[in-house]
């Protein structure tokens, strides 16, 4: 695929997942204030999956009005736990509080993207996959935890399920690119679509 697109999030795993799709891309975080949006969203009872899909189109449109002619593509991913957001950890602290919550749970992964031109939306998707966490007791958390440096567990979340994460479930149902943060194949087939 030829066509050149920009990323607008500086998440290593998203451009590996576009690189090894052969989609070119130049990478222009969007750099938005992504609590105060949640924070927001969460006050007017948006479920998690809005929360998501807005928070990837915010992203988008900043960068695409930088860029009004370019193809832009933001994203997000979030956890919805029986309807509650669980967002990135700050700290280790509340990474080993949030494994604590999702310990033994059932949980969506909802990762949506959107592709904006001239600063507005053009197209997005939300793909959802189900993960059920294995009962684990504190110390195996703990251990767990200590194999992820702070860079990745603060940029990308609790788990990463190309690495050691995968390790912490007993089922996963869903698209594994999307799990990561980019569900590849529809974006592919969009961009297809594109003249």
């Amino acid at each position: 695929m030829s066509k050149k697109i920009i990323l607008a999030s500086k998440s290593g795993v998203r451009k590996k997942i576009l690189d090894q799709n052969n989609i070119i891309c130049e990478v222009i975080p969007a750099n938005v204030d992504e609590d105060s949006i949640k924070e927001s969203l969460i006050k007017e009872k948006a479920t998690p999956k809005i929360i998501s899909k807005n928070l990837a189109e915010v992203k988008a449109n900043k960068v695409s009005q930088k860029k009004p002619e370019e193809i832009v593509l933001g994203a997000d991913s979030v956890i919805d736990l029986e309807g509650e957001l669980i967002s990135k950890p700050t700290n280790r602290e509340e990474a080993t509080n949030i494994l604590k919550k999702l310990n033994g749970k059932k949980h969506k992964l909802i990762s949506s993207v959107c592709i904006s031109k001239n600063g507005s939306m053009i197209w997005n998707v939300t793909d959802e996959s189900t993960l059920t966490m294995k009962k684990l007791n504190l110390d195996e958390i703990k251990t767990y935890l200590t194999k992820i440096r702070d860079k990745e567990l603060f940029a990308y979340g609790v788990y990463q399920i190309e690495a050691d994460g995968r390790s912490l479930f007993s089922e996963i149902k869903g698209d594994e690119d999307a799990i990561m943060g980019l569900p590849v194949k529809q974006i592919k087939e969009y961009l297809n679509t594109l003249k």
